[in-house]
Formats: C-alpha cells, structure tokens, sequence
C-alpha cells in the first residue's frame, strides 16, 4: 500500500502543478478585467484582503499559528518587498498588454535565476546553462520586438516584475531551511495589502458588486494555487513538475482570446518557444547536476 501510495504522489504533483497554473491564470485574466476600471493597488489591496481565508486554512493545515515564527526578519522584509514590486508592475502591465504576452514575458523569471545564482548564492552555472539564459533573453527580444524607435514600453513592466520573482525566488532558495513556507506566504500577502493601502489617497475608486465579487474570487484564486503548488513540490521533485508551470500559456491564449479575442501573433509564439525550450533545458541542467553532487 505504501508503495502503491509513493507511485501515485508524482501525479498527483503533476495534477497539482497543472491545476495551480491554471488557476494562476484565471486569477491574471480577472486582474486583466479589473485593470480597466480600478487603479493598481486598490487591486492589490481588495484582493490582497480576500487571500487571507485560504491562507488561513493553510496555516490550520499546517498546525496553527506556531508555523508562523519568522527567524529571518530581515530576509522576510526584502522577499515582501520583491513580491509587492512584481505585483504591482505585472497587473499595470495586464492594463497594456495582451495576456499571453504578459505572461510569456514573465517566462524569463527562470532565466534571471539562474543568472543571479552565482553573485547571490555562489553556486556553479556552467556554460551550456549560460548558453541557455543567452538564447532564452533572445526570445524575450523576440516577443518585445525592439525597433528602430524604442522597445514597447509595456513590455518592460512583466519582464521587470519577472526579474522580481526571480529575486524572490532566490531569497526563498537561501533561507528555505530556516522558515517555513507558511510564514513566508503570509508575511508577503500581508505585505501586498498594506503596500496596496498605502496608495488609497492616490485616486480609488468605487467598487461596483460584481466587480467586488471579482476581487473575492481572485484573491481565492491565488490562495488556492499556492495551496496547490506548495502541495506539488511536497508530492513530487521539482524537477519533474516545475516543466509543467508553462501550462500557463496555453490558458493564456485561451482566455485572452475568449475574453478579448486577442490571439498572439507569430512572434510572440516564437519567442515564447524559444523561452520556454531554455527554461525547460536550464531545469534539466540543475537536475543533472543536482545529482552528479556529492
């Protein structure tokens, strides 16, 4: 029975994995809508709010408050900020671009890992990795499209907010051992609200019913994919569902064309490709060389 038991776990990750990608961009395609009507961190703050029930049901998963403790406070600090900086520069972003292409820009976040890993964390990136990020920024180039006049302004604030969860995530990956993964989400939700508060006398608006129980679904959204994504690294290793995160484009152009009937154009698909296939190699290198250590 156990056996049958820890066979079963790695689908399940992927299950999970796959559920929390498309979930991730239902919520981006509701931040999308909201954009319209709604400044930024007002978004942030009300959705920010309506986080704090599915966080509240991990946190009792998890054992109660006790799994809260913060030992790093200052790591803390920093990773919150990183997450408030990404946030609020990807949803102004949403309100300027279409959504596939947001989020294939965002796909860059691996490539930005993998090159800050050696200044921030001292590990060994070897030149085929490089190699990778190289052709991987080239896509990126692709999607934005640089001319003659200036590379489309838009496209700056997913990449930017991509290089914060990059940032982000090597945080979490040097104080990971010390702080659970619990403090971490609650402590950069609490975070996201208050910086969303902060801009209440910058011009909020009114907010009609729907549009509130917009706000309610998306912040039930995000807690219920970080629930499933926490949930699929502890089934499975990273490194056979972390490849299943680029799900999340395939949702993209389905609702971006369902919503708005945008569809991406053949260098937008280009460029994703070619950054998604250098994310996918970069993962399969620190596998690799994951277990050629000793």
């Amino acid at each position: 029975m156990e056996a049958l038991s820890r066979s079963i776990a790695p689908g399940r990750g992927i299950v999970f994995m796959l559920l929390g990608s498309a979930l991730l961009t239902v919520n981006d395609t509701v931040l999308k809508w909201l954009t319209a009507g709604y400044p930024t961190g007002q978004i942030m703050f009300l959705r920010g709010i309506f986080v704090i029930l599915p966080v509240a049901l991990l946190v009792w998963r998890a054992g109660g408050l006790a799994v809260l403790r913060v030992n790093s406070k200052g790591a803390h600090a920093l990773r919150a900020t990183c997450v408030c900086t990404g946030t609020f520069l990807f949803i102004t972003g949403l309100a300027f671009m279409p959504l596939a292409e947001a989020i294939a820009i965002t796909f860059a976040g691996p490539l930005f890992v993998t090159a800050l890993a050696t200044p921030m964390l001292g590990e060994i990136v070897g030149w085929r990795r490089w190699t990778a990020v190289l052709v991987g920024f080239i896509g990126v180039l692709i999607i934005t499209r640089p001319t003659g006049e200036a590379i489309q302004w838009a496209a700056l604030l997913p990449l930017t907010a991509s290089l914060c969860g990059a940032l982000r995530d090597l945080i979490t990956r040097k104080i990971s051992t010390g702080e659970s993964s619990i403090a971490l989400l609650c402590t950069s939700t609490t975070a996201v609200v208050l910086a969303g508060l902060a801009t209440a006398p910058f011009g909020w608006q009114p907010v009609a019913a729907f549009d509130l129980a917009l706000m309610v679904f998306s912040g039930v959204l995000i807690g219920s994919a970080h629930f499933l994504l926490i949930e699929c690294f502890r089934l499975a290793e990273a490194a056979l569902v972390s490849p299943f995160k680029y799900s999340n484009l395939l949702w993209a152009i389905l609702f971006g064309f369902l919503v708005w009937g945008d569809l991406p154009d053949e260098w937008t698909l280009t460029g994703a490709g070619i950054v998604v296939v250098s994310g996918l190699y970069i993962l399969r290198r620190e596998a690799l060389s994951r277990e050629t250590q000793p």
